[in-house]
């Protein structure tokens, strides 16, 4: 829930007016309020727990396509290298998840690639970086949604450090995303 620094209640709010921004309805985005999944960049969650939630979710709403974190989670945080495994896990550990199955069938998933320091923080620059690297997947925002993506970032004033500034003026990600199928 983001509850890191006792800012849960006030987090939510700032999810919600974020995916607003971004045209997500309230009614689709989830928050999960669970004791053994604290918000915390240094506690790696519980991989069954976890994928089991995550998957009530996709069959719930019926998705179709999954976009997470890869292996490094973008910027090393605990949280965000559990979310991948535990959707790794959903793919390739659970019997259903076997190749033919109707997971394999009707959901894919992508994982957003982690950059090295210099390549995060060079903006556009990382396009031409991007384009001559192996991807499945590579999306170059236009620039009107860029201004879309800085727009839902402000949406969580609570969490706009001096380094997510940073993140806002340099970062690749709001202009690059390369991603690969798990």
């Amino acid at each position: 829930s983001g509850n890191y620094y006792n800012q849960g209640e006030i987090r939510k709010k700032e999810l919600e007016q974020s995916c607003c921004v971004l045209g997500i309805p309230a009614s689709d985005v989830t928050v999960i309020d669970h004791r053994d999944l604290p918000d915390d960049p240094a506690v790696e969650w519980d991989t069954q727990l976890l994928a089991t939630l995550v998957l009530k979710h996709i069959e719930a709403k019926n998705i179709n396509l999954v976009v997470t974190f890869d292996a490094g989670g973008v910027s090393g945080h605990a949280n965000h290298i559990s979310l991948y495994s535990a959707v790794r896990y959903n793919v390739c550990k659970l019997p259903w998840a076997a190749a033919g199955s109707l997971w394999c069938c009707w959901c894919r998933v992508l994982v957003l690639e982690s950059v090295n320091l210099c390549r995060k923080y060079i903006s556009f620059l990382d396009v031409l970086i991007s384009c001559l690297l192996p991807r499945d997947a590579l999306f170059i925002l236009t620039e009107e949604e860029t201004e879309q993506a800085k727009r839902a970032m402000r949406c969580h004033r609570s969490q706009l450090l001096w380094f997510r500034q940073l993140y806002l003026l340099f970062s690749r990600y709001l202009v690059v995303n390369s991603l690969r199928l798990l």
